[in-house]
């Protein structure tokens, strides 16, 4: 019994780091913010972020502030709510007036440190600044 208890297991967890049934087939972009490792996929006004990278014990208010970054650099678009856990977000979108997310090509990766992070108080918006570049393939 507990031979197929651990193939169960082995093939639950072979399947954690791909998208969701709603988000298959749609390519990822990789983007490194901080110490966390996503791969953004966008499809219209969503948004599904999975964190590739190891972290030991990571909270979910530790990692999302991060997911946002990652979401809105790869988007263009502000993200106005945020689910998930500590290893796959998802977000709704806000892209402005007739500006629609992008459908993003072949898989390009970046690396982004964060810069700043405050809320704009006129605004009363979560702000995060942070500088990216490409990783050379």
């Amino acid at each position: 019994m507990w031979k197929w208890v651990s193939i169960l297991g082995i093939l639950a967890l072979s399947g954690c780091d791909g998208p969701s049934p709603g988000y298959r087939g749609i390519h990822a972009q990789r983007i490194s913010v901080g110490k966390s490792t996503f791969d953004v996929r966008i499809k219209g006004n969503r948004a599904e972020a999975i964190r590739q990278n190891v972290e030991y014990a990571p909270r979910p208010a530790a990692v999302a502030p991060r997911a946002v970054a990652a979401i809105e650099k790869v988007s263009g678009c502000e993200v106005t709510k945020l689910t998930g856990d500590q290893a796959q977000f998802f977000a709704r979108l806000k892209c402005g007036r007739g500006h629609v997310a992008p459908v993003l090509p072949d898989r390009i990766e970046y690396e982004c440190e964060i810069d700043d992070h405050y809320t704009n108080q006129g605004l009363g918006q979560q702000v995060t600044e942070m500088s990216c570049e490409p990783v050379a393939r």
